[in-house]
């Protein structure tokens, strides 16, 4: 398609180019997804289909800059597992962030070089004889469209699927690692993902990019990909051919998709994020305020909710997504594997315990098992220190921007504040006392939730202080006195624990 007809194309629905390509592409994973279904050639044939349509799709939704960025930990990581298997994990997990927080500080210095030369005319004009001035122009524009500020401004870059391909390296390479370990000294979870054998270099690349997965996930284990793809485990077609249709399930997630997309163009003109920062919103009253920070992170989420379902769409039609039948009669096939977010459970959840649970699930998943679980010491329960550790992974693997940091330190301390209130909820000797509380308990986690996704959504320093200002920080310090109150009550002997049925998400 010609650019005259994609600018036309993107005017018309209200989206720049780089947008509009991004989004033609991410549907089109669809299809291609399920043709995998009907690939010859056996496995070696459906892991080159998977690594070919990846990178084509890369290509065409941000350009060939993309692949060479993706290789770099790609090959990084696979280097460590065929060289050093014993350290491959913990050497993987480095490298690998370390390459996405060098993106996330190039893009900062090529951002803040741009400006410089901006406001140095005399300095830039003196460059341009040399021609260093049309190459850094040219740079930080490139670097630009793959930076947070490009999201903001209707841009779109690779961040997003470098940052889904990162955690697919990393599992690889753990997974390789405990592979050397003794059965008996393993999770569940670590039993039934290990890799016992180096997959090839093609499996690797057919896993890390297969059909365009890598766009917006959802996260899922090489040992699922490998046999998936070679129609082993619960892949592979039984004597009576029971084989799980995949069309119901992805049609639903199709509507489901155009149901999301619809509430958020409907709502985002009402409560634009822009709003914080204007002087009408300093003149609202504080229930207002509090109430249009709900809406305004209401409403962005239903964003989210599109993105997910459409990727969630493309893992069942390819048949990936399956994860077994149910016991009912006849059984029916259940599609968990692709299931990134319960929009119900995220938006009437009865605890912040829950929201890890039911947003961003694979990723949620992903960060319990590879960062929570292997922070606790043998022998030992887990406490806040895991808690934190593994919200301040999230915030780096988001990016550098001080809203994703203050917002994940805040969810770790929301979580704690809830788990404050569900003990005390337990420790309540009467129905109505513990009725009240689950109320409460709905209640702040609703509050403290919107509240605190304004960093997430706004991602400037200036921005984020300013709107929790608006409401006297009261998301941020009620975690706080919850805490702090429960602790008090400890050390006063009040039966403020039952930790034993507290999850430790």
């Amino acid at each position: 398609m010609e650019l005259p007809e994609m600018e036309s194309m993107a005017s018309a629905i209200g989206v720049s180019v780089p947008v509009l390509r991004f989004l033609l592409c991410f549907i089109t994973t669809i299809p291609v997804s399920f043709f995998h279904r009907f690939v010859p050639g056996g496995a070696t044939a459906r892991h080159l289909y998977a690594a070919a349509t990846g990178a084509i799709l890369s290509y065409l939704s941000f350009g060939f800059s993309s692949n060479l960025h993706f290789l770099v930990p790609m090959l990084l990581g696979y280097a460590s597992m065929v060289l050093y298997r014993k350290y491959c994990g913990i050497i993987t997990f480095f490298l690998a962030f370390g390459y996405l927080i060098g993106w996330y500080g190039w893009i900062f210095l090529s951002l803040n070089f741009s400006l410089f030369l901006d406001l140095n005319l005399a300095l830039a004009s003196s460059m341009v004889s040399f021609g260093y001035f049309d190459f850094w122009k040219c740079l930080s524009c490139h670097v630009y469209y793959m930076s947070g500020d490009a999201w903001k401004e209707g841009g779109i870059d690779a961040t997003g699927a470098l940052m889904v391909i990162t955690l697919k390296i990393i599992s690889s390479a753990i997974n390789y690692n405990d592979g050397l370990l003794k059965e008996e000294d393993l999770r569940e979870a670590q039993k039934k993902n290990r890799l016992l054998k180096l997959p090839s270099l093609l499996e690797y690349l057919g896993y890390c990019l297969c059909c365009g997965s890598h766009f917006a996930g959802p996260v899922y284990e090489m040992k699922d990909y490998l046999e998936w793809t070679e129609r082993k485990g619960i892949w592979q077609p039984t004597e009576k051919g029971l084989t799980p249709s995949p069309y119901w399930a992805t049609f639903r997630a199709l509507v489901q998709a155009a149901l999301c997309m619809g509430l958020y163009l409907y709502l985002v003109p009402h409560f634009p994020l822009s709003r914080f920062t204007e002087p009408v919103y300093q003149e609202y009253g504080f229930w207002k305020r509090l109430s249009y920070q709900y809406m305004s992170g209401f409403t962005a989420r239903w964003k989210y909710y599109f993105i997910w379902s459409i990727s969630e769409a493309s893992i069942i039609i390819s048949g990936l997504g399956f994860s077994g039948w149910t016991d009912s009669n006849p059984p029916k096939p259940r599609w968990d594997r692709a299931k990134n977010v319960d929009i119900l459970g995220v938006e009437l959840a009865k605890s912040a315990v829950q929201i890890p649970l039911v947003w961003n699930i694979q990723v949620s998943t992903w960060l319990r098992h590879y960062v929570y679980e292997r922070l606790i010491q043998k022998g030992k329960k887990p406490g806040f220190f895991q808690l934190l550790a593994t919200q301040t992974v999230s915030a780096v693997w988001h990016g550098l921007y001080p809203g994703y940091i203050i917002f994940f330190v805040q969810s770790a301390t929301m979580i704690a504040g809830s788990r404050v209130l569900y003990r005390w909820q337990q420790a309540s000797q009467t129905p109505l006392v513990k009725r009240l509380f689950d109320l409460l308990n709905f209640a702040y986690t609703l509050m403290v939730l919107n509240y605190s996704s304004v960093g997430f959504m706004v991602l400037s320093l200036h921005e984020t202080l300013t709107a929790y200002g608006s409401v006297y920080y009261i998301g941020t310090l009620l975690p706080i006195v919850y805490s702090c109150s429960a602790k008090s009550l400890s050390q006063q002997g009040q039966p403020d624990r039952k930790s034993g049925k507290i999850s430790d998400t």
